[in-house]
């Protein structure tokens, strides 16, 4: 470790960055007080491409986002012919001498700037990797040529597919958790310190595969998993509430009542009681184990067959039902029916089983990333390998075995999610999936599985 450190101190690399960073907050700072500021250097393509670049980002929130950086390389990369063949050396007769580590040294600045600024970047680290990785594998045409004539001579865009739609179809894998739309608002400028402690070593592209110097799990998959978790089991709750709410109707409980009795806690226990109610039950047990009387004339047809106890620990809502139970008592609504006829057809086909199925459909617990060694594919993760959550049996998996997204029964939006392809099978060919379709609300704008 001693003579790499040795090395890398030799090398001035990180001299190198920083002072291309210094350079580029020099310009910012100088369009910012209104002075004009013309950038050259020898040719034109190199360090103009690094600073003016990077100069814009510090001053532009707009290149901030995902959209926002694609057109910076675009315009300050490609468009004014950076010679992405030369200096990548795609080909061996190629003059070694051309050969330089340019795109790389901008790359690594623009994860300098990430370090300070967490909260202001809409990509993540996988972001610029894969931006460095495709700039040398000539997988996609984006970075082939020295500039724009070359291209067109190449015909790559007859030939050749764009690295920009890969990475828009696979947006959710590069976005950084930790973003806030508003910083933006708040903070304009970037002013990034350039002393020398901030400036660190980017071990997570010069040591990718050295799986001993990285943590155990990424902090950014870790917080995108959980903020994923809390979306599915928000959705979840949600369409409990209005079946809830449904049931409730048809009892004939007002809506104040209503909004007083449920205060958003929702168990399985909480829907047993109302479908036992609904059934015309002429007894029911309150959360003190008193016996309520019901009247008998309670007998709207909604439910066919029986419910199962399920226990409040198995469907994560625990003690819930119990509050709700007890605050209904206290607000001492009266079981009476007066059943609405727009609920009454929204609930006339409803059986126990699909409100089972929308409960079963969406996991409540998620595996943890930790200690994840491989997918059940056998296909291996390192520490940069994006892992997947299946959000109907929370288990992990890797991209080529999640690639599915369905609507999941228990999901009050119907967005599509993504789910692994055995329970991708079995929410396609599960029965209660078209009449779960046929009593839902009708949505008016179905949401793409996206960050927003």
């Amino acid at each position: 470790m001693s003579s790499f450190l040795t090395g890398l101190e030799n090398s001035q690399y990180l001299k190198h960055i920083r002072t291309i960073l210094e350079t580029s907050i020099f310009i910012a700072k100088a369009v910012e007080e209104g002075t004009s500021v013309l950038v050259h250097c020898s040719d034109g393509w190199d360090r103009t491409a690094q600073t003016c670049s990077l100069a814009s980002i510090v001053l532009d929130p707009y290149y901030w986002t995902i959209h926002g950086f694609q057109s910076l390389i675009e315009k300050e990369w490609l468009s004014f012919g950076h010679k992405f063949t030369d200096r990548c050396r795609f080909l061996e007769s190629i003059d070694p001498k051309e050969e330089s580590p340019v795109f790389t040294q901008f790359l690594d600045s623009v994860w300098q700037l990430m370090r300070q600024f967490p909260c202001a970047f809409q990509f993540n680290e996988r972001f610029l990797l894969t931006l460095h990785d495709h700039a040398y594998s000539c997988q996609y045409g984006t970075f082939i040529g020295n500039c724009e004539k070359d291209r067109l001579d190449l015909r790559l865009r007859e030939k050749t597919y764009s690295l920009w739609g890969y990475m828009m179809n696979n947006t959710s894998d590069f976005i950084n958790p930790m973003y806030r739309k508003e910083y933006g608002v708040d903070h304009p400028i970037l002013r990034p310190n350039t002393s020398p402690q901030n400036i660190h070593f980017w071990r997570g592209l010069y040591n990718r595969f050295e799986n001993g110097v990285h943590p155990r799990e990424s902090i950014t998959d870790t917080l995108g998993a959980k903020k994923d978790h809390i979306a599915s089991l928000d959705d979840h709750v949600s369409l409990l509430e209005k079946r809830v709410q449904q049931l409730l109707k048809l009892l004939g409980k007002s809506e104040e009542k209503l909004v007083s009795g449920l205060q958003g806690l929702v168990s399985s226990e909480s829907l047993y009681m109302l479908c036992e109610l609904a059934k015309g039950c002429t007894t029911a047990k309150n959360s003190n184990g008193d016996i309520d009387r019901l009247p008998n004339d309670v007998t709207p047809n909604i439910l066919s067959k029986g419910m199962s106890m399920r226990s409040d620990s198995e469907s994560g809502f625990e003690d819930g039902s119990s509050q709700l139970s007890k605050s209904l008592n206290e607000d001492g609504l009266s079981p009476k029916l007066t059943p609405s006829t727009s609920y009454t057809n929204s609930l006339e086909n409803l059986t126990v089983d699909q409100i089972d199925a929308e409960v079963d459909s969406i996991a409540i617990e998620w595996k943890s990333l930790r200690n994840v060694k491989q997918c059940s594919c056998a296909f291996p993760f390192d520490h940069f390998t994006k892992k997947y959550h299946c959000w109907r049996c929370g288990n992990v998996f890797c991209t080529r075995c999640i690639d599915r997204h369905i609507s999941l029964p228990g999901h009050n939006t119907q967005r599509p999610v993504p789910v692994c392809k055995p329970c991708y099978k079995h929410i396609k060919h599960s029965p209660s999936v078209s009449d779960l379709q046929h009593i839902a609300q009708p949505v008016t704008h179905q949401t793409q599985y996206s960050i927003q």
